[in-house]
């Protein structure tokens, strides 16, 4: 099985977009009421070592379900015409306008903050802190299951762009949702667990999270499905036949450059680079938020103007990575890139805004769980490993090579090549000599060689198991926007559709 997500842009009425804003507000201060829950019960700790502590989010679920019905949540004084006072206790008056999953959905978000902030290895993180109105982004969660335990979220229910949410109803969508309900539909395949043929979804949708970009709401529907079809994925290496791969050196002047390990390039692509180009424009728009009064409607629009600008260089940056990461993965069985200190790269005020815009790290991570849709396999080289330094060809390691020396040249040898390219060669190389040497090792468990091929299943439970067909193949789009390629005989081509934003 493998997970992935769908995201639609609402478009909902004035009365929805209300609701969405009750929601989201609601999720804000169930998280803040756990988290006092939590402090409270750290403090009632110091003077009673025997007090408990909800840490988790099954334990932060039933302490706020205890504390949405006690007196501290809510509670009137009714007067009787004799002049006598009752106390009645109300509780929470507002929960039963709100669906209980928004509140348990934010129950587990902090439960799983406390978990990271409890962890010994790691990354550290600190403690969570209190979520606060207009700051940070309005959202909420919902899983697909209701009160009669059938699935709550429907797609296309009614009108093919749509989306159905439990206790919120039918919201229409801007893009098709042709493919999801593809992948939704009843086919008929064979259960893992009893081998018999059944009539059920190869996919199924686990839950719903509502957020808002700028001045736009949209969903991410969380899928379960199905393996991709055997002919949407790689060919696994037989027994002593050894993967090829090829290298992907990322940089700043070209975004990636692709290159076979005896030096040959695939291809290079060239990023958009949206925040340099739209620098000037989010600059005048910092300087007309920082002119407004606060409190005032001109700055609550300068918000939104501002918003947008920064909503639409993510999502240029966010389009052109899922274009090129798709097709490397589609293409190539063997991907090998380096292990780059991202976070340590930045610290370099100089290059920092270029690193940032061109989002390394998202790019490698999206390599690595589209290239285990595929079958494929992406090996990351050495951190040390000298990939720029290094002859391709002879294997002399120079000891100086400044930035702006683009191109390559080895006095032992007397090769010339680009710079990125030779990098990527070296990265093939060093991943085909990995693969080779770990190979090589016996699994004793197994009783045999190993292969490291990934598993095509994956683990967890099958759902109504059984694999996707062949025109559900994923992402089929080809980086067409800013890609050089340099293999003889090979043709670009172009899909009939336009690509949507992923």
């Amino acid at each position: 099985m493998r997970h992935t997500t769908f995201r639609f842009a609402f478009a909902p009425t004035a009365e929805q977009s209300r609701m969405f804003v009750r929601y989201s507000g609601a999720s804000r201060f169930a998280y803040n009421q756990c988290l006092q829950l939590v402090t409270d019960a750290l403090a009632a700790r110091k003077a009673d070592p025997s007090a408990t502590v909800p840490w988790s989010g099954f334990d932060l679920i039933k302490a706020l379900n205890r504390w949405k019905t006690s007196e501290s949540a809510g509670r009137v004084f009714v007067v009787a015409p004799d002049g006598t006072t009752t106390k009645q206790v109300t509780g929470l008056s507002w929960r039963t306008q709100i669906s209980a999953q928004v509140f348990e959905e934010a129950a587990v978000d902090l439960g799983r903050g406390l978990a990271r902030y409890a962890q010994r290895s790691g990354r550290r993180v600190g403690f969570p802190r209190r979520k606060r109105k207009g700051h940070g982004r309005d959202s909420f969660r919902l899983r697909n299951k209701d009160a009669s335990g059938r699935g709550g979220i429907r797609i296309g229910e009614g009108h093919p762009r749509s989306v159905t949410l439990p206790k919120i109803g039918t919201v229409r969508v801007h893009e098709d949702t042709r493919r999801l309900r593809w992948m939704l539909r009843p086919v008929k395949n064979l259960d893992v667990r009893t081998g018999r043929a059944v009539v059920g979804s190869p996919a199924r949708v686990l839950s719903a999270t509502v957020t808002r970009r700028a001045n736009r709401w949209y969903v991410h529907l969380n899928i379960e499905a199905a393996d991709l079809h055997p002919s949407r994925r790689h060919r696994q290496p037989s027994q002593g036949q050894v993967r090829r791969f090829v290298g992907i050196d990322r940089g700043l002047a070209a975004f990636a450059v692709v290159a076979c390990s005896n030096g040959a390039e695939v291809c290079r692509f060239t990023a958009p680079r949206p925040l340099t180009r739209r620098h000037g424009r989010l600059r005048q728009r910092s300087r007309a938020f920082s002119r407004t009064r606060r409190g005032s409607r001109n700055r609550t629009k300068a918000v939104r103007a501002l918003a947008r600008e920064h909503h639409r260089i993510a999502n240029i940056r966010r389009s052109f990575l899922h274009e090129v990461s798709s097709q490397l993965a589609q293409t190539h069985s063997g991907l090998a890139v380096e292990d780059l200190p991202v976070a340590n790269l930045i610290r370099n005020r100089h290059l920092a805004r270029a690193i940032t815009d061109a989002a390394w790290a998202e790019f490698a991570r999206q390599l690595r769980y589209k290239t285990a849709w595929r079958g494929g396999e992406l090996v990351v080289c050495d951190r040390w490993f000298p990939s720029t330094k290094t002859c391709s060809v002879c294997g002399r390691v120079v000891e100086q090579l400044a930035l702006r020396t683009r191109t390559f040249h080895c006095g032992a040898c007397g090769l010339v090549m680009d710079r990125d390219r030779n990098a990527a060669a070296n990265l093939a190389a060093w991943a085909e000599r990995a693969t080779i040497k770990t190979a090589r090792v016996p699994d004793r468990q197994a009783g045999g060689w190993v292969t490291h091929a990934p598993g095509g299943e994956g683990a967890g439970h099958r759902f109504c198991g059984g694999e996707t067909g062949p025109r559900e193949g994923g992402t089929n789009a080809p980086a067409s926007a800013g890609v050089k390629d340099t293999r003889e005989g090979w043709r670009l081509t172009t899909s009939k559709r336009p690509v949507d934003a992923l």
